[in-house]
């Protein structure tokens, strides 16, 4: 069984998605998803810590290895080395139905608040004045042709 699997007993036991689990031991979503996700990133060590720290009751034996009971709470034997005992297919971003809301979401129900009213300042009047100048008309003072010979000629009009 790899940490990735105990990291979803962990969830499972707790009734939490994977946003919630994040949130309850101060790491981001991001975090959690990269180690239950395909790559099977290892967790640094200070996940470690924050999730036993938030769940003291968590094994830390365990918890590395896969050895031992899940908790230390518990007297069950582990079970098979394979799941502890457990079957599970846990999604990565199931919606936790446990503490599901009924009605309005908390989205809905929240209210955009003006930290700061922003002081009434007068805006400032740019004018801008366009001016057209004409430019006194181009007159041809050469034309110079370059043949394939490597030799060319020069005209000058007549004034």
């Amino acid at each position: 069984m790899s940490i990735k699997d105990r990291f979803k007993m962990i969830m499972d036991r707790e009734g939490l998605t994977a946003g919630a689990f994040a949130e309850s031991i101060g790491v981001a979503q991001a975090t959690i998803s990269h180690i239950l996700g395909p790559r099977n990133k290892y967790p640094s060590t200070e996940v470690i810590l924050r999730l036993h720290q938030r769940y003291s009751d968590i094994n830390l034996e365990w918890l590395l290895t896969g050895q031992g009971n899940m908790s230390n709470n518990s007297t069950q034997p582990a079970g098979d080395a394979t799941t502890g005992g457990v079957e599970f297919d846990y999604p990565l971003f199931a919606e936790n139905t446990k503490n599901a809301t009924e009605g309005t979401s908390e989205a809905e129900k929240r209210k955009e608040m003006v930290i700061e009213k922003p002081a009434n300042t007068p805006k400032e009047i740019v004018k801008q004045e366009i001016v057209y100048r004409e430019k006194p008309a181009r007159k041809i003072t050469e034309i110079r042709i370059f043949f394939d010979d490597n030799t060319f000629e020069i005209f000058k009009p007549e004034n």
